[in-house]
């Protein structure tokens, strides 16, 4: 796409757009990898996922799209080296009756809902692995198959282990589960760890209030830590020294009196501090206003939140329609932009974010853009309004900034510094 046929930004300040994809007519993109010029992008409508060829950021072409199995969605997928490995679970919102419903899906266990309403296992749950020494021709060489809805999202960097939320026959939600890569051909689930009350199984019962769901959405892991966000479950550290034994070294959850949907973890392991993205799960802000939290972790027994990102004002997005809020970071993987002073993050119906947090205690926006809305609705979800909704971001190791969206597609940014 030449660069005059470009969406035009509903709004941009030190980011300038110069690439879009419409994935091949796929334009509905979760969680992306960018790995050796191509860009990984999971969808959660398209079942399955796509590589796009961005080596030439300006013209991106997609090159495949491999379907995800019968009734089963490949909503996130990691890449490192020579492995992509991508979860497989039940497609919530297309098989689930009662998740048509967005704010189903937001404020009821996700266990319960489906074993109200499965009764044939017709799905494929757990993880696949692909031989990416081509990368753009993924080859499937191995797969982790397990009991239940399936994974939700991954973590790994290489080495021995990866990580999961996962959501196992016997549990009332996602979970956080280790897994021993050693054979990439035989991923094996060793480890596992929930909040008290999710295991139905073992006959814990829920602690939480009606309307709140305690589900792991995924893990971000440094060293022996996993920093660990439970949505409306708030925030845990644990322990993952013994992979198949993870044990608590801090709970805190700030929800009430605030709105929960806390989503992703970002440690900036040499200042000894965290960010943390509540998402903002409902339209028109009904959840509340939802803020990304920076804490002080030189006490991993006792995090303090120090600051919260500004809050994007040069429009009125509380009324925009969609959701208005944080979602995803941008994570700092080894082979990406690595920062621990400037964050990136999507907004949503306010686009993608850059942060300037080299004073924890007064970080300030330094950049933005705001895709222009999508031309075609893909989301099957009931009465979704047609505005940005900014999902996921990945920067580049030379800064570039890939974003998706639910509906229009892939952005390629630059951020002016």
């Amino acid at each position: 796409m030449a660069s005059n046929d470009l969406p035009q930004p509903d709004f941009s300040r030190n980011m300038t757009l110069i690439g879009h994809s419409d994935i091949g007519g796929r334009g509905d993109g979760l969680q992306l990898m960018v790995h050796r010029g191509h860009a990984y992008i999971a969808h959660p409508w398209s079942q399955g996922f796509s590589i796009v060829d961005v080596r030439d950021a300006r013209h991106p072409r997609t090159i495949d799209y491999i379907k995800a199995p019968a009734n089963t969605w490949n909503i996130h997928l990691q890449t490192h080296d020579d492995l992509l490995l991508v979860i497989d679970a039940l497609d919530l919102f297309a098989d689930v009756e009662s998740f048509t419903d967005e704010k189903a899906y937001y404020t009821r266990s996700a266990g319960d809902t489906v074993r109200a309403e499965k009764r044939d296992r017709a799905w494929t749950a757990g993880m696949t692995v692909y031989d990416i020494s081509t990368p753009g021709a993924p080859r499937k060489i191995g797969s982790l198959e397990v009991e239940g809805v399936g994974f939700h999202r991954l973590w790994y960097v290489g080495g021995r282990y990866a990580y999961a939320s996962a959501l196992l026959d016997g549990f009332s939600d996602y979970v956080f589960v280790t897994i021993d890569m050693a054979d990439p051909t035989r991923p094996e689930l060793v480890g596992r760890w929930w909040l008290p009350g999710m295991n139905l199984a073992g006959g814990e019962t829920p602690t939480w209030e009606e309307g709140r769901r305690y589900a792991l959405h995924h893990a971000v892991v440094h060293g022996n830590t996993a920093y660990a966000c439970w949505r409306d479950g708030g925030l845990t550290l644990l322990d993952v020294k013994d992979h198949a034994a993870p044990k608590l070294i801090k709970h805190h959850n700030w929800c009430p009196p605030y709105g929960g949907g806390t989503h992703s973890a970002l440690p900036l392991p040499s200042r000894d501090l965290l960010v943390v993205a509540d998402e903002a799960v409902a339209d028109n802000e009904e959840d509340g206003r939802k803020h990304t939290w920076l804490f002080d972790i030189r006490v991993p027994e006792n995090p303090i939140s120090i600051s919260t990102f500004p809050i994007p004002g040069e429009a009125d997005y509380g009324r925009k329609g969609g959701h208005f809020g944080p979602h995803n970071l941008h994570e700092n993987r080894p082979g990406s932009f690595v920062s621990e002073t400037l964050i990136f993050a999507t907004w949503q119906n306010a686009g993608i974010r850059a942060f300037d947090i080299t004073d924890p205690y007064r970080p300030v926006e330094t950049g933005a853009l705001v895709p222009a809305a999508p031309k075609t609705m893909i989301d099957r979800r009931q009465g979704r309004p047609q505005v940005i909704q900014s999902a996921d971001v990945f920067v580049d190791a030379q800064g570039l900034i890939y974003a998706t969206d639910y509906n229009a597609g892939l952005e390629i940014i630059e951020y002016g510094g």
